[in-house]
Formats: structure tokens, C-alpha cells, sequence
């Protein structure tokens, strides 16, 4: 069975996994490349969501592969704008995902 592998940072990670993903976080650009590197090649798995600014700093090489093959899928997500709160934008993911919103409290 094919696994939903989402590569994120910490603050939006738990609305993922509260979706049923698969989270690997990130604290910058180069730590998501290494792990993305290490799942790419996954038979496993089956879709990859990324961060868009995530994936604008993978390596070219990997890229070209990623064009070249069609599993797995990798699907850039939004990464959180700076005047929105990151609470927010999990919530508005959530809301869209499964169509209710969810209120998180910290």
C-alpha cells in the first residue's frame, strides 16, 4: 500500500497528521531537500506533498527525476504567508480538506 508522505515545518505538521499524513518536518529549505531526498526514492511511496518553497530549493538533478518518473507523485503545497498566523492556516487546510472547520487551541 502507497503512503502520503507530507514534508512540512512544525507548525503546520499537526494539521497533517490530523488528516491521516504521513509528516516529516523541516526547519528550513536544506533539511526538507535531504529528507525529500530520502523518500523520493521510497517504493512506498505513493504521493508526496511538499511546501512550495520546500521544493524550489531542490536539487535539479532530483527534480529532472521527479518530471522523468510518475511515482511517485509530488504535489507542492502553500507554505503559510507571513501575516497569517500559522493556527490559521492549518485551520483554513483543514476547513478545505474535509469541508468543517476546525478550531485549534493552544
Amino acid at each position: 500500500m502507497y503512503r502520503l508522505i507530507v514534508i512540512t515545518d512544525s507548525d503546520s505538521a499537526t494539521g497533517y497528521r490530523l488528516a491521516g499524513a504521513e509528516v516529516l518536518e523541516a526547519d528550513n529549505p536544506k533539511e526538507a531537500a535531504v529528507k525529500f531526498s530520502d523518500v523520493i526514492g521510497s517504493e512506498d511511496a505513493g504521493i508526496i506533498a511538499i511546501r512550495e518553497d520546500f521544493l524550489a530549493d531542490i536539487d535539479k538533478k532530483i527534480y529532472e527525476k521527479i518530471e522523468r518518473c510518475f511515482h511517485p507523485i509530488v504535489i507542492p503545497i502553500p507554505a503559510p504567508r507571513e501575516k497569517e498566523r500559522s493556527q490559521g492556516y492549518v485551520e483554513k487546510l483543514l476547513r478545505r480538506a474535509i469541508g468543517y472547520n476546525v478550531v485549534m487551541r493552544s
